[in-house]
């Protein structure tokens, strides 16, 4: 039996949140149906960069699995994920990231810390990496994807020459940034991106220095306290009209 099955016409399953996975391998014709764009809205809506975290609230664990799987499936240029996520959970030291975020305890009140690193310097090692990677998920050889490869290394090498390595993948993990925020509201945790800190100082604390890697960005998630005043303020934002241009 399937649950979540909504209808079944002509060999076309409908689906709600199911693994797709197995049933691929039944030669049916999967369609799995997104979110109602209100639900999407209202989650967007009702989403708010927390200032106050209730510390007693942690996030359960089957709902944090879906927020870590929202950050690996995040997209990026050439499908190269620049990144590493860290999730911090130990309170202690979390507390010792506070002073370098400037005293914001978002950090240290929230359930689960995220801190979106990136590499200083994408060798091509790292691309080899992700095509070895791509051959044994989707097969075929090193060879067939040639042409790929040197496009890719050409793209980092004129970045590398600019000193734009680093820059351009801390662009890239404010796409995870955003997806994981929005992943978040939908399964109504509460977020607060933060760009308020001293990398260097994150850094030595999360003993990121000889790694090749840097803080980006961070993203502590968990849940709203009654005393965060800005939980109920109405969102100023811009009327479409100020901000969409149809052409």
């Amino acid at each position: 039996m399937l649950a979540g099955v909504g209808e079944n016409v002509k060999g076309t399953l409908i689906l709600k949140g199911i693994d797709e996975s197995r049933l691929h391998a039944m030669d049916w014709h999967v369609t799995t149906i997104p979110p109602p764009m209100s639900e999407i809205l209202s989650a967007l809506h009702s989403r708010y960069a927390c200032k106050v975290f209730d510390a007693s609230k942690k996030i359960p664990h089957e709902t944090w699995q879906q927020l870590e799987e929202s950050l690996i499936l995040t997209p990026s240029s050439f499908g190269l994920q620049p990144w590493k996520f860290l999730i911090i959970q130990d309170k202690e030291l979390r507390e010792k990231l506070v002073p370098h975020a400037w005293n914001q305890r978002q950090v240290a009140d929230c359930s689960h810390l995220v801190v979106m690193t990136v590499p200083k310097v994408l060798g091509v090692d790292y691309i080899d990496a992700n095509i070895a990677r791509m051959i044994e998920v989707r097969g075929g050889t090193a060879d067939a994807l040639t042409g790929f490869r040197n496009m890719v290394v050409g793209f980092r090498d004129g970045l590398e020459a600019k000193g734009g390595l680093e820059q351009w993948a801390k662009l890239q993990s404010y796409i995870a940034l955003g997806q994981f925020m929005l992943a978040a509201a939908l399964l109504k945790v509460d977020t607060c991106p933060m760009e308020g800190f001293v990398a260097a100082k994150f850094d030595e604390v999360l003993g990121l220095e000889g790694t090749g890697y840097t803080t980006a960005v961070l993203c502590p998630a968990g849940y709203r306290s009654e005393d965060d005043r800005y939980a109920v303020l109405p969102k100023v934002r811009f009327e479409a009209k100020d901000v969409i241009e149809h052409r």
